[in-house]
């Protein structure tokens, strides 16, 4: 019998990118086998997408998936959930609620009313809930977090962080610009939800500090658009760092520009999205030192979620299946009944929850003309 955990899949039909991205990392460490799916908000697309992939069984919706998923024996015993964000919390519900292992897009859901409640059904599951912040699965991104943790920067001062994008600069019309720029599906949101929830979970994610407050200055600078485009951010860590974040989706001549800075009493460290496998570190009074993945200075941190030698690029699909191959390591455990390994991370539920208050307090933040809004912990 294969050990592949069966998963099951809920949106990602034929036209939805991050379904096929999933789908992808899901393969490539070969813990996965797709075996169902609810594809599509419409039956017939769901059935034709279904077809398409070959997927032994193809429901019309996530709840006939669930209930009946859940009484066969051979039924799933993870699901991916990629639909627009509306659609995240009432679709986690049902898989929770019947001991289903969740695998969840970001952000976690489009209000904060909704991510509350999927916490508290995490939490009432014995389920696992992953939430697929797939920057947290970059080597260099994990050896960046394990040198602050070690203390290479002393106190932590200074924390920049930025992702912009430029896609959305005039006016768009196809699905995925569509239901990113409606509030209804997005949330209230529109770059801060899309993109800087990211930037937000990475910097808390590498530094380990908490987010107090913010004073945030949002804008929708396309007309007619009832979400921000673009997003300045100030932050106040718990314990006296200091941060800028800016999101961003009309920038034009970035496509996913996302970089961090982080600065402490001991040095600093530099990271690029769009060439992750370089990590910059520089000891305060020192030349700038080039950590490469797999390469001389990395650690083991970062070996164990890389998969080929240094100067081979590695980056978006691996740090998706590293989440992905993350999660299994953990179902794996817990079908023995076995703890998790202490090594394995990666962003919960409880993460989600604060992705959408960081949303949230933006929001509510600029709504106030940039007045400072306490995140709730």
């Amino acid at each position: 019998m294969s050990n592949r955990i069966r998963l099951g899949m809920v949106g990602g039909g034929n036209d939805a990118f991050i379904g096929a991205v999933h789908r992808i990392a899901s393969r490539i460490d070969d813990h996965y086998e797709l075996v169902a799916g609810a594809l599509s908000s419409t039956p017939e697309k769901s059935r034709a997408s279904g077809e398409a992939l070959g997927l032994p069984r193809i429901y019309d919706d996530f709840r006939q998936m669930a209930i009946r998923e859940a009484r066969r024996k051979d039924g799933i015993e993870a699901v991916s959930i990629v639909t627009p964000n509306h659609v995240h919390f009432s679709a986690a519900r049902e898989f929770l609620k019947r001991g289903i292992h969740v695998i969840c897009d970001k952000p976690l859901t489009s209000t904060l009313a909704d991510a509350k409640k999927l916490v508290k059904a995490a939490e009432a599951s014995d389920a696992l809930f992953v939430l697929t912040h797939n920057y947290t699965g970059y080597p260099m991104v994990r050896q960046a977090r394990d040198m602050i943790a070690q203390g290479d920067l002393g106190a932590l001062r200074v924390v920049q962080v930025e992702y912009p994008q430029d896609w959305l600069t005039t006016e768009q019309d196809f699905k995925q610009a569509n239901w990113r720029t409606d509030p209804n599906q997005s949330g209230a949101g529109g770059s801060t939800g899309d993109i800087g929830t990211h930037a937000f979970n990475l910097a808390c994610f590498i530094t380990g500090l908490e987010v107090e407050s913010l004073s945030a200055d949002i804008q929708a600078f396309v007309p007619g658009r009832q979400v921000d485009d673009n997003a300045h951010v100030l932050l106040r860590f718990a314990g006296g760092a200091r941060g800028m974040l800016w999101s961003s989706q009309v920038a034009p001549g970035n496509e996913n520009a996302l970089r961090i800075r982080i600065y402490g009493e001991k040095g600093g460290l530099e990271w690029a999205q769009e060439d992750p496998n370089y990590l910059w570190h520089t000891p305060f009074g020192e030349p700038k030192r080039l950590i490469t993945r797999n390469g001389a200075g990395a650690g083991e941190v970062a070996g164990r979620v890389s998969r080929v030698p240094p100067g081979h690029p590695e980056g978006y699909l691996e740090g998706f299946a590293n989440i992905y191959t993350e999660a299994a390591t953990a179902i794996h455990a817990l079908r023995n009944g076995e703890a998790v390994p202490p090594e394995v991370t990666f962003p919960t539920v409880i993460d989600g929850l604060k992705g959408v208050q960081f949303v949230s307090a933006c929001v509510k933040s600029s709504a106030r003309d940039a007045a400072w809004v306490k995140l709730d912990h």
